[in-house]
Formats: structure tokens, sequence, C-alpha cells
């Protein structure tokens, strides 16, 4: 092999994996790895095993994956005009048709995927998957933006209960507590962009709230669910203080983050990290979260 062809194969090599790595960004990572990290770690709480927990991670991950790049390829002109540049498609990284391509395989996976938990709980993820792609297409530009994110994160622990033996449905509190944690995701995620989606059309829920209403409300929903998961079956005095001072210097932080650099992403991380705080409040409550 002469110079020029290697020089040409590793030129080959590095556009790949430039490729390959803008597809991965194209699927949100932070939010995808923490809430799949999520699922899997309750699944392995409630007794699923390493097995049925991978099932359950897997699952959840080809769904996120499936969304991420079904936003993005929806999003890809409009995110080009406003020259997002935390967006791969908008920086010509990842094509439309590839993300669109890619979104459809990752929905066609989670169907077996979800299967391997029994077709009960595979129904309830599929609703959930369906519901973010309805935000995607249509609902986020709606005063109901929030539903898709509630209804999503509120159906997912039931995904990973109704897979264990008997096909168990969580303690009600479970599902209410996520689903405020998505409310708040929702929110601290929207504000950033409030501007730009105006600009585009796009005008959900925190766009009529604005950023102050958006903030204040996302950090009441981070309340609300430490509160619910500290006062589960299990919970005790110590778990809800903690929850509770968790959930008000992450919300109070992301709160003022977000007032300072209205541009930030920091906020929306903070939140998720408080999100996860959360959870592992849910993880202590043993078998089923009760």
């Amino acid at each position: 092999m002469s110079a020029g062809e290697d020089a040409t194969g590793h030129r080959e090599d590095s556009r790949r994996l430039s490729a390959l790595a803008a597809l991965v960004r194209s699927t949100h990572p932070g939010p995808v790895v923490a809430v799949t990290a999520a699922a899997t770690a309750y699944a392995l709480s409630i007794g699923r095993g390493p097995a049925g927990s991978a099932f359950v991670g897997t699952a959840v991950l080809a769904g996120q994956c499936s969304i991420g790049w079904h936003n993005d390829a929806l999003d890809a002109e409009r995110d080009q005009a406003a020259g997002r540049r935390d967006k791969p498609a908008a920086q010509g990284l990842v094509t439309r048709r590839v993300l669109a391509l890619s979104a459809a395989l990752a929905a066609v996976a989670t169907v077996p995927l979800s299967l391997a938990s029994g077709w009960r709980a595979a129904l309830v993820h599929l609703i959930a998957v369906a519901w973010a792609w309805a935000y995607n297409l249509r609902l986020k530009a709606s005063p109901l933006s929030f539903v898709p994110y509630m209804v999503a994160f509120g159906l997912l622990p039931c995904f990973v209960t109704l897979g264990a033996a008997g096909s168990p449905l969580p303690p009600w509190w479970v599902p209410a507590a996520t689903a405020l944690l998505g409310l708040a995701a929702h929110l601290a995620n929207s504000v950033p962009d409030l501007e730009v989606d105006r600009l585009a059309g796009v005008v959900g829920l925190p766009h009529r709230l604005g950023r102050t209403g958006s903030l204040a409300l996302a950090a009441a929903a981070l309340a609300g669910a430490a509160l619910l998961l500290g006062l589960g079956p299990r919970g005790s005095l110590g778990l809800l203080i903690a929850g509770i001072v968790v959930a008000a210097a992450g919300g109070g932080g992301a709160f003022l983050l977000a007032l300072s650099h209205p541009n930030s992403r920091r906020p929306f991380a903070l939140v998720v990290l408080v999100a996860m705080a959360d959870i592992g409040l849910l993880l202590s409550q043993g078998h089923l979260g009760g």
C-alpha cells in the first residue's frame, strides 16, 4: 500500500468515526444514559435479575435513541436556521436521512426488546415511546407539550415492574413521582431555547409560562417527586429530609443558574442530577418501591 493510499484510508476511517460520533450525539446522550441507567437500576432493585434487567436497559436504550434521532431529523432545518451548535445535523455532521433511518431502525428494535419482558410490559413501553414521538411530531408546539413527558416518564416504572413475576404494577406514588420528574425535565430542557422556538413557531407550555414560570414549576415538580419518594411505605423522616434538601438545593440552583445564564444547558444537567438523586430514594425503598 502506498503512502497516499494509507493517508486516504486514515481519512476515510476518521470520517466514519466522526459520523458515528455525530450520530451518538444526536441521541441526546446525557438524558438517554440517565433514563436507561435509572430503569436498569430499578429493574435490579425489584429482582428482575441480570438478564431481565439487561433486557429492560436495552429496550429503554433503543426507545430513547429512536426518540432522539426522530427529534433531530424533524428539527434539522429549524436547528440549522437557528445556528444550533449543539445539534450535529445543524452543523452538517449527519444527514436528516441518516437520522430518520436510524430512528426507524431503533424503533423497530424496541419492539422485540420490550417483548422480552412480556406483552403487558411491552405494550406499556411502546405506548410511552409513541407518546414521545407524538411530542416530536406535534405536541411540542401545543399547550399540552408537558403531557408526553409526564405520561412517558410515569409509564417507565410500570414497564419495569410488569415484566417481573406476576406482572405487578408499582405503587401509585412511584409513577406519580417519575411523571413529576418528566415534567421538570421538559421545563428545564426548554428554557434555553424559548426565544429560538418562538421564532420557529414552536410554542409549548414552557413558552407560555416564560422563563421564570417554567423554572419555578420545574423546581416545584422536583420537590413534589422527592416528597412522594421520601414518604413511600418504607420511607423515613431521614429519607424525606434528604430528598427535600436535594430537590431544594438542586431546583433552586438550576433556577438561579438559568436566570443568570439564559442560554446555558447546565441548569438542565443539574435537574437531571437531582432526578437521579430522587431515583436513589426510590431504589432505597426495596422490592417494587415498597
